[in-house]
């Protein structure tokens, strides 16, 4: 489509007010159909004639700005009359604020100081087929919002007494249109309102609201005041051993709302930024507050659900609950890191662990691929990949594991939804990564020298060290290795000639096994077995199985490790000693967290110690889905819903289940793009009982019985 319309700005600086644009226009003719036209250098919300245009919020999204901005068109037909009014206010978003918060660098001030920018067009079709366009021009006018301040860390301070009387001609702003897309991700939504399940007094005085459940979006509130009285609210993930409001781990984001009442009853809730958090801190609020004058409105990309798992225990249920609000917490328009302090990245280390999980548990098909683009967009010259898409972080080093994010997320998209576009797309892009480290590494066929994030977090590090003790070049090699045989597969499913990579993995396998004739660690030993570097697959997994034993059968893994443990365990005959990790309680384990109170899953195992105490201030999100990853191993090897990488997208599947009598009961199931999968086992007098549901042909396989079934509804013994 081609567009008419020029960038426009404010004429003048408004500091940190929000500028609101404006569009008067007279209908002169019957209409057919009005659509509207929009982006901005922040993020907006839009009016015609005082009502929203669409429940999108934060609109246009986040992209790689520089290279891609997303346009939204809207059908405002059933909004427009005789006569009519479009306004825009554009908040500072993702674009022109402060990101991230740990980084002080030439490139961010850069950012923060862009200018405010508006692009829009209404294409007005008339009943005779005639057409105009009302293009952004120096005829738009502009003035000062109600919301006096609003930007992704600090938040929104909101005057409902204030109204925009003074308007002035835009200015048009020299700004790229080259850039400019349709929109391509999912769109941000408000998916579910949740009530306050308390307000109370804290030990220290505070008035605390606990909605009792983290969740990434706003508050909504409700108020009978006074003209002039203000409110102010700060956002909490967690309270104190002594039960005061916490929020020391949001470092320096303010996370605060400021609201100035108008006079009677009233409903706030900001309009263009956002927050992660469960409960909030009333600093200042008129007369007492009751619980149903607030609601936490989730915010996340609309993808939908397609994963369940449940079973007999409640607390490994909640596990499940935390996994799935995790994701919703932090698939908002990329997936970040964590909702609540200053940085909200997308960290792609975190991205790659969690995107198989992410693909049973939603659809996030068309979410990736539109982080995907970016990050083909954001790759460098030499084809290094930042450590975050958009890479805001552009003076940070390639790291293994976080770049190869960008061959292990294609290739995932792939296997769960089946449409090749996605390789096609992104093929370059692997391609390059997979150069970049050949030319990066100091020694031929592994990738030595570089930084690396190692095992991060890994519960054996070093005293000091947040990178754990497996050897950073071990792990660097070890995924090098993994995105050459994923490239050499992609290729192969494009049908093109993989020859010369086919070479290089047999090379690196070789040099890997020459180089690491003994293993370490638990990472070293799962990366060896899950990749299939070692020689001996089955002595190592025993190995593995013997070191954790010796470890008082508990992880020492970090975000490397820790989603590949439990499927090697089982894959290599331990299936009991990954279901003794799985439903260990005590510290260090997944469900530690659950029994600590957590709602999502947290950053570090030991977020909250088992005294009360913090792990730490300053790296401590109690909103960070990667660990989540186990929920992979529950679909694939508890529950046992294999798909088969020959048949991508779900074609044909194996069910082979891997009971446990610690459980009475478990199912899962996945609605893939060719129907639903399900499993599900019960643990009986008579022996355990298996429910199977598939809408594809499967393979099935049940102690040592192996059979083929046609889609339908099977029950086994066994």
């Amino acid at each position: 489509m081609e567009f008419k319309a020029n960038w426009i700005r404010p004429a003048k600086d408004l500091g940190d007010v929000c500028p609101v644009f404006k569009k008067e226009w007279k209908i002169k003719k019957p209409l057919k159909k009005v659509e509207l036209y929009l982006t901005a250098l922040g993020v907006y919300e839009a009016e015609v004639n005082g009502k929203r245009v669409s429940g999108y919020v934060l609109a246009p999204g986040w992209t790689a700005y520089e290279m891609r901005l997303q346009v939204q068109r809207y059908d405002v037909t059933e909004l427009v009359r005789e006569e009519n009014i479009l306004t825009v206010i554009v908040g500072r978003g993702w674009m022109r604020s402060p990101m991230p918060g740990f980084v002080e660098a030439e490139y961010k001030k850069k950012r923060m100081e862009q200018p405010c920018g508006l692009w829009g067009e209404l294409h007005l079709t008339y009943a005779d087929g005639s057409k105009e366009v009302l293009a952004s021009d120096e005829t738009w006018e502009y003035g000062e919002s109600a919301v006096r301040f609003s930007e992704i860390y600090d938040g929104e301070h909101y005057d409902a007494t204030f109204d925009t009387t003074l308007w002035s001609h835009a200015l048009r702003l020299d700004w790229q249109t080259d850039i400019l897309m349709m929109q391509e991700g999912e769109e941000i939504r408000e998916i579910e309102r949740i009530g306050a399940k308390s307000v109370f007094e804290t030990p220290a005085g505070e008035r605390i609201v606990d909605f009792g459940q983290e969740i990434t979006g706003y508050v909504e509130f409700c108020v009978d005041a006074k003209a002039g009285e203000r409110i102010r609210i700060l956002h909490g993930e967690v309270l104190d051993k002594n039960g005061n409001f916490y929020r020391d781990n949001y470092r320096d984001a303010k996370a605060e709302i400021q609201y100035i009442c108008k006079e009677g009853g009233q409903t706030y809730h900001p309009k263009l930024t956002f927050f992660g958090f469960r409960y909030l801190k009333l600093e200042e609020f008129p007369k007492k507050a009751r619980p149903e004058q607030f609601k936490a409105v989730v915010v996340c990309s609309n993808i939908k659900k397609t994963g369940h798992l449940s079973c007999s225990d409640p607390d490994v249920n909640q596990l499940f609950s935390n996994i799935f609000w995790g994701q919703k917490g932090n698939f908002l328009d990329i997936p970040t890191d964590c909702p609540q302090r200053d940085e909200r990245l997308g960290w792609t280390g975190d991205a790659q662990v969690f995107v198989k999980t992410a693909t049973y548990n939603y659809d996030v098909e068309k979410f990736f691929t539109k982080w995907l683009h970016d990050m083909a967009a954001h790759q460098r010259k030499d084809g290094g990949i930042g450590q975050v898409i958009p890479d805001l972080l552009d003076a940070g080093n390639p790291s293994a594991a976080w770049g190869d994010a960008a061959v292990i997320c294609p290739w995932q998209i792939y296997q769960t939804y089946g449409k090749k576009q996605i390789l096609e797309d992104q093929f370059d892009c692997m391609k390059k990564w997979v150069d970049y480290i050949t030319g990066a590494t100091t020694v031929p066929y592994l990738w030595a020298g570089g930084e690396h994030f190692g095992d991060w977090l890994g519960l054996d590090a070093p005293s000091g060290s947040y990178k754990g003790s497996s050897r950073e070049e071990f792990i660097a090699t070890a995924f090098y290795a993994y995105s050459t045989q994923l490239l050499v597969k992609a290729a192969k499913v494009l049908g093109k000639d993989a020859g010369e990579y086919e070479q290089l993995y047999q090379n690196i396998v070789e040099t890997f096994r020459k180089t690491y004739p003994e293993y370490l660690t638990q990472t070293e030993h799962i990366l060896a077995v899950h990749f299939r570097l070692a020689k001996d697959l089955q002595k190592t997994a025993d190995d593995l199985a013997e070191m954790i034993k010796r470890d008082g059968s508990q992880i020492k893994t970090g975000f490397v490790g820790t989603p590949y443990i439990l499927h090697v365990l089982s894959e290599y005959g331990h299936s009991d000693l990954a279901y003794t990790l799985f439903l260990r309680k005590e510290y260090p384990s997944w469900l530690f967290s659950v029994k600590q109170g957590a709602t999502t899953i947290w950053e570090h195992w030991d977020g909250i110690m088992e005294n009360g105490d913090f792990w730490s201030a300053d790296m401590n999100s109690f909103n960070h889905y990667a660990y989540g990853s186990v929920a992979d191993w529950v679909y694939e090897k508890a529950a046992g819903i294999r798909p088969l990488e020959e048949y991508p997208g779900f074609e044909r599947v194996l069910i082979k289940p891997m009971a446990d009598k610690r459980l009475n009961w478990l199912e899962a199931s996945i609605d893939t793009r060719n129907g639903k999968i399900a499993s599900k086992w019960i643990c009986t007098p008579d022996g355990i009982r298996y429910e199977i549901e598939t809408a594809v042909p499967a393979e099935v396989e049940i102690g040592d019985m192996k059979m083929e079934v046609a889609p339908g509804t099977y029950t086994f013994w066994g």
